[in-house]
């Protein structure tokens, strides 16, 4: 574990550039990198955002491509925009939270520096999570997007419900009249899936969740599946319009008769969990859980 903590001699640094409070917390971070003897390197909205000087490169994925450690600064978000712009590439990502729930985010800012003291110590775990990708036509035009957290079909803002058949591995599965549909990946199981009633899982399962929103019939609930599953899901009706999004992102919009495969990623991301940290540990500071545990 020691030797991977003095591998980590290149730090990348990305912050939310919407959100002001990331600035003083990036700069504190940089003092801190460089008493560590640490190389910093900003993407350039970074850069400019906490007014740094140091190397810039153009976006997190050629940031990544030089990087051995990334600290993300923001919240979920920023989290979720930055794996997705690096899927794929073996650097870590570190989140720290900058305000907000933060389930992605490891570290809180005003306790970073205790965090990188416990990082060079090697007081620390990886932690790969799997990516999931959606595939099909919208409206003529094909679309293919990368997701951490879900990929998510639902109506607009006229309030009448969409009708989708879902199959998985060609079987079908059955014809959802709701608000729309949630699959989620197990690290997205804390998302709009658990707003929408769906199961906590352990971000290292292997499994996807389909969660209806607001379904017409009661008898429609989460279901787990595996992540080795494809889901194919069509929609039947043209109004009212219905979208593609993935991790809140719009991909496309949906007419009747279109189709998309949701599936597992080839690519991955890796998150940096210090040590003595858990799940299940996150989800009884941030949920609030009460009750005796052991």
């Amino acid at each position: 574990m020691k030797k991977n903590a003095d591998h980590f001699q290149r730090i990348g640094l990305i912050g939310n550039a919407d959100k002001s409070a990331c600035a003083a917390s990036v700069r504190a971070a940089a003092r801190l990198l460089q008493r560590a003897g640490r190389k910093i390197i900003c993407d350039a909205a970074t850069a400019r955002l906490a007014k740094l000087k140091c190397e810039i490169r153009s976006n997190a994925a050629e940031l990544a491509c030089e990087s051995d450690l990334l600290l993300v600064f923001g919240g979920d978000g920023t989290m979720l925009r930055t794996a997705r712009q690096i899927a794929g590439s073996r650097t870590p990502l570190l989140g720290v939270n900058i305000g907000g729930l933060g389930f992605l985010t490891a570290v809180a800012s005003d306790k970073l520096a205790d965090a990188l003291k416990r990082l060079w110590h090697g007081e620390f775990n990886f932690e790969s999570r799997a990516l999931i990708e959606v595939t099909g036509v919208c409206r003529g035009r094909k679309v293919h997007a990368i997701a951490l957290n879900d990929i998510v079909i639902s109506r607009g803002a006229v309030s009448r419900l969409i009708a989708l058949d879902v199959s998985v591995n060609g079987e079908p599965i059955t014809r959802y009249r709701s608000d729309g549909l949630i699959v989620s990946s197990p690290t997205g199981s804390t998302a709009y899936s658990l707003a929408a009633g769906g199961a906590i899982v352990l971000p290292t399962a292997e499994v996807f969740a389909l969660t209806p929103i607001c379904p017409h019939a009661l008898s429609n609930r989460s279901i787990i599946l595996p992540l080795s599953a494809t889901i194919r899901v069509k929609t039947i009706n043209s109004v009212p319009t219905t979208f593609l999004n993935a991790d809140g992102q719009m991909v496309g919009e949906l007419d009747a008769g279109d189709e998309v495969t949701i599936r597992r990623s080839k690519s991955t991301v890796r998150l940096v969990r210090l040590a003595n940290s858990s799940f299940l540990e996150a989800m009884r500071r941030k949920l609030h859980w009460r009750g005796t545990y052991f």
